[in-house]
């Protein structure tokens, strides 16, 4: 005990949400071999999950944006912004993932460095300044300039679904300036919001975005495998990251084979379930798509899907998510339902589906007249929309977690983003990457504000000729960005967990502009597109202050690959739209357009019936819009007991935004995919960490990386090889029959009736 107490803490910086409490000595552990790493005496991040994966040096000379980087950065946005915006229209949708071009880049660069001609070229005459296609070695600066404007083509410009539901279910188009200024305005006027964000969500070391260190350990890897860290030399872990990684890939591309393809059971499944797959209860209270209770999945690409990588996410938050989700689901759900609270037992227990008051699926078309507007005399004859319990209470999770997320940011950190308000890079934190990154020119705040401006007017101007929405809604869905995306940005960057505005945005356009879908999905789209753009952003540059790479460069690479992303999607979609046969309809069973059908029917019951019908006093579901009440109530007490009883700790990490954060990804995200995922938490991030913590501080991140690699690469396999010629894998009880997971009754409602369509 007297050697215990005597040796210094080993400092858990996983799970502190603040840099204050990083220097909290939450653990002790004697098995760790860190004392020699104790004896330098280098300066680093004063968390140590940044510190192993974050060089604590810089080379300013070091090239960063060449032809090559902008070359191969041009190709990869290219490819990924048409591969994804191609396959998001088929049935079975497929995105490439952005580590899959952090791999392939690393080969080309190479290459380009060894085979373009070395030559400089002097375009103003030798004493000024000089080009050369191969300026020296392939650098790892380059490498994420590649990276990062590929990112901005990971995901589909989510104006595209607007202008597919105009043409394919409203019958109607606007013209392709309007529609292609929409996508480009829509994409990039989030980015303008984010110069005031600089000082609060990039420059403190406290903001440490978790998610980006799992690239910064796989370029270190790429980059220095010759060359290891000198505080990961000391760890009696001797295997180079190097050649882990690469293992640890080869693994996880054979594994992969087996959830996603040979067993895909395996991706949730329910032993019990399985054992009694005709008792109801069993189904639904076990099921992955039930409650989830005892279910399991080993297949990593499940575990990330929705919640992100577990590795990524702090301990705080895996335990203060597992409390909320044990609560919600295994106590309050089951209580609820059985009790027939709502008339739930018509429903299924977990569904995201939207149903009739006898339990058939809602069609959302049977309540437009031939017009394709409202018709309310067809709604009243139809009848209101119901929902399964648990999709009910996500909607109250979700409002209690918008008014909690402000109150608990005031409370919190409110005194801390009004110091920060007043300073510069050089004096946040005198952390060492802030001291490293100050010595390159920042982006001034007027570029920042020159772009929010033009692409406000370019919106608005969009908005009013194209007829999407009046164009002084614009200013509401700008303000509601301004009051989010600050907490919400504050808690992606501590957590890795995020809470979108969408619900909210939905709601409030559903009341401004009662009866007009196509305007409530704009105002989405312009106000909850904005804040993940902007978030979005925000982490693509914390992750060039971490590699070191120059502000302006990030900032201007960024909305030129942004545009031509946004570019690409709208051809492309164009393309398909007016060239396949029956796209997006049920003719066509290749291409059903799931996304921009689940748009549609949003439209519908946002923009169409309502959030007064939905929610109004004549809705069984209308308690749940005190959650705005209770949500503004929640942090105070746990700040509160914090203030008064200093001394304990653990209090600092009651954290009630992050816990109603992950809970609002119900039921869309699976029950039974919680459970796994907090458990793979909890063994990288505490019995790993504790117990071996040399491996930890060496692999973890990496091993991220590495499963998230091999999924991409053997789902693209598949994908192309048997899904895309409509080969599957022979029926037996590992592909778990009509729904995947072996369990069709969660599925059901209390009388195991599977949910289907009953004509008008």
């Amino acid at each position: 005990m007297s050697a215990k107490s005597t040796k210094d803490p080993i400092i858990n910086p996983i799970f502190s949400s603040t840099e204050e409490n990083a220097r909290h000595p939450l653990l002790f552990d004697d098995n760790n071999d860190d004392d020699e790493e104790r004896s330098f005496f280098i300066e680093q991040s004063p968390y140590e999950e940044v510190a192993a994966n974050v060089s604590n040096h810089d080379d300013p000379t070091m090239l960063c944006f060449t032809f090559r980087s902008f070359i191969l950065g041009i190709l990869f946005t290219c490819i990924l912004a048409f591969i994804n915006q191609f396959f998001s229209f088929r049935t079975s949708p497929m995105s490439i993932d952005t580590l899959l071009v952090q791999l392939l880049a690393y080969p080309l660069g190479k290459s380009l460095a060894a085979t373009l001609p070395t030559h400089k070229f002097y375009p103003f005459g030798k004493q000024r300044w000089s080009f050369s296609l191969n300026p020296g070695p392939f650098t790892i600066k380059e490498h994420c300039i590649i990276t990062v404007m590929a990112d901005t083509a990971s995901s589909i410009a989510s104006g595209i679904y607007v202008l597919t539901i105009q043409r394919i279910f409203y019958k109607y188009s606007i013209s392709h300036i309007n529609g292609l200024f929409f996508i480009i305005s829509s994409q990039i006027v989030g980015y303008g919001l984010v110069g005031i964000l600089r000082r609060h969500l990039i420059w403190p070391a406290a903001v440490i975005w978790p998610k980006t260190l799992i690239n910064c350990a796989l370029f270190r890897v790429m980059h220095e495998n010759n060359i290891e860290d000198e505080t990961l030399n000391t760890s009696q872990w001797k295997m180079s990251r190097y050649k882990f990684f690469y293992l640890a890939l080869f693994f996880q591309m054979l594994w992969y084979c087996i959830p996603g393809f040979i067993c895909p059971v395996l991706s949730y499944f329910s032993l019990f379930c399985m054992i009694f797959p005709n008792n109801i209860i069993i189904s639904q209270v076990t099921g992955v798509n039930g409650l989830g209770l005892g279910s399991f999945e080993l297949d990593w690409n499940s575990w990330v899907s929705f919640l992100g990588s577990p590795i990524a996410v702090p301990l705080w938050a895996h335990i203060n998510i597992m409390i909320g989700f044990v609560i919600v689901v295994w106590i309050i759900t089951p209580i609820a339902y059985y009790s027939n609270w709502w008339n739930a037992k018509t429903f299924p227990i977990a569904s995201y589906r939207v149903f009739t008051k006898e339990g058939y699926i809602y069609n959302v078309s049977n309540v437009l007249d031939s017009q394709l507007n409202f018709n309310e005399t067809v709604y009243n004859s139809y009848g209101s929309l119901h929902l399964s319990f648990l999709f009910a209470l996500s909607y109250g999770i979700q409002f209690v977690a918008i008014s909690a997320i402000l109150v608990h940011t005031l409370l919190y950190d409110g005194k801390t983003f009004y110091q920060q308000y007043q300073s510069s890079l050089m004096n946040v934190g005198n952390d060492i990457h802030a001291k490293l990154m100050a010595q390159y020119r920042e982006v001034p705040s007027w570029w920042y504000t020159i772009l929010f401006i033009l692409t406000f007017i370019i919106s608005a101007l969009v908005c009013h000729y194209g007829q999407l929405m009046s164009w002084y809604y614009l200013f509401v869905a700008v303000i509601l960005v301004l009051i989010f995306i600050l907490p919400t940005g504050m808690l992606a960057a501590v957590s890795s967990i995020s809470l979108g505005i969408n619900v909210i945005a939905e709601f409030i356009a559903g009341i401004m502009i009662s009866g007009d879908p196509i305007g409530n999905v704009t105002f989405k789209i312009y106000a909850y597109g904005s804040q993940s753009q902007a978030i979005s952003l925000l982490s693509n540059l914390k992750f060039g202050h971490y590699m070191k790479i120059p502000p302006r460069t990030m900032f201007l690479t960024q909305i030129f690959s942004t545009i031509l992303a946004a570019i690409i999607n709208y051809v492309v979609a164009i393309y398909l739209l007016r060239n396949v046969p029956h796209i997006c309809t049920p003719e066509n069973a290749s291409w059903k357009c799931p996304k921009p059908t689940a748009f549609y029917s949003a439209s519908i019951i946002w923009g169409a019936i309502g959030p007064i019908r939905m929610f109004g006093p004549s809705s069984p579901y209308f308690p749940l819009l005190f959650g705005f009440v209770l949500g503004a109530l929640l942090p105070f007490p746990a700040w509160f007991l914090q203030k008064k009883y200093p001394e304990k700790k653990w209090l600092e990490y009651i954290h009630f935004p992050v816990m109603l954060s992950g809970l609002s990804l119900l039921p869309a995200a699976p029950a039974g995919e919680y459970p796994s995922w907090f458990a793979v938490g909890v063994f990288f991030n505490f019995i790993l960490f504790r117990y071996a913590h040399s491996w930890w501080k060496r692999y973890a991140f990496l091993f991220s990386a590495s499963m998230s690699c091999g999924v991409a690469i053997t789902a693209l396999f598949i994908f192309l090889v048997f899904e895309n010629n409509n080969i599957t894998f022979p029926t037996w009880w590992g592909t778990g029959g009509i729904t995947g997971d072996g369990c069709p009754l969660a599925n059901g409602n209390f009388s195991g009736v599977l949910p289907h369509y009953k004509s008008l």
